[in-house]
């Protein structure tokens, strides 16, 4: 039955035809509602609605792709969509993800790229970059404090510190912007190799509550996460 059959329906059966008896009338309207009820279990009358489609990996400040690896290849990887169970908050999802190229230039001249992701969800922050040093993790250790932690991730070496995010506040009267320092970030870099020959890949999480991270959560993410970058060596 058509909506406008039935809406036709609806208008005869306010104006029965002479001669229709209480039982015919009685039947009819029982046969009525059933359509109607067909119709609103079927979605005719329901207003669709569905959830925010997690963001897709955008990319920003592209200047020239990374070799061997870049940065939206890293966003590809760290975009999956179990990231939200990996961090400990199923229920949220990517707000906005990208994955950029980032330039430096040394004093001598020479430039080089290093390439970026970022996946921001409604709890938590999550970083994931490269870098071509050949200074070792375990080298790096000793500039990163004495709370550094070392750990072993797919058998590469690897160490887990803390650092601050900066935090910004913006004065809509003055037209300022002040910072200052934020919350805790939990970062892990880890060997590009297992030999620790130089390189490292850096894995940072933090929270937008400033509450300190789950090491746990950071955890997960390098363990699942690294395996699927371009050019991961197994241990």
């Amino acid at each position: 039955m058509s909506e406008q059959q039935i809406v036709d329906a609806v208008k005869s059966a306010e104006r029965p035809e002479k001669g229709m008896n209480e039982w015919g009338q009685a039947l009819f309207a029982l046969v009525l509602v059933g359509g109607l009820a067909a119709l609103l279990l079927s979605g005719t009358f329901q207003q669709k609605s569905s959830d925010p489609e997690p963001a897709a990996c955008d990319a920003t400040d592209d200047t020239r792709p990374s070799k061997p690896v870049s940065g939206m290849q890293l966003c590809t990887a760290l975009n999956r969509a179990d990231l939200p169970t990996l961090l400990g908050t199923p229920t949220e999802y990517a707000m906005t993800a990208s994955g950029k190229e980032i330039m430096s230039k040394w004093a001598d001249g020479e430039r080089t790229v290093s390439p970026e992701a970022e996946i921001q969800l409604a709890t938590y922050s999550v970083k994931l970059s490269t870098s071509d040093d050949d200074i070792p993790v375990a080298e790096m250790a000793g500039f990163l404090g004495s709370s550094v932690q070392n750990r072993t991730i797919g058998g590469h070496p690897a160490v887990l510190y803390s650092d601050r995010t900066i935090s910004l506040k913006f004065n809509l009267g003055g037209g300022k912007v002040d910072t200052g320092p934020g919350g805790i970030a939990r970062s892990l870099l880890v060997a590009k190799d297992s030999k620790d020959g130089g390189g490292f890949y850096e894995v940072t999480i933090w929270r937008q509550d400033d509450v300190v991270p789950d090491d746990f959560a950071l955890l997960r993410i390098a363990e699942t996460v690294l395996p699927t970058v371009p050019g991961w060596t197994a241990g």
